[in-house]
């Protein structure tokens, strides 16, 4: 597996609950088209699942 994953909001978290934002704010995502490079681990992993419809995973 690679070191690290791509990540980058498409779609704004405005209006979706407390639990998804919090996420977005945990993966460092705080603006629209903000690309973060975080490691490769099952907890992120996990947090990006959970905000798939958000994201852009590359």
């Amino acid at each position: 597996m690679k070191e690290t994953i791509k990540i980058t909001l498409v779609k704004s978290g405005i209006g979706k609950n407390k639990k998804i934002r919090d996420t977005l704010r945990g993966l460092g995502l705080t603006k629209l088209w903000k690309t973060v490079e975080l490691k490769n681990t099952p907890e992120i992993r996990g947090m990006i699942n959970k905000v798939t419809f958000l994201v852009k995973v590359g």
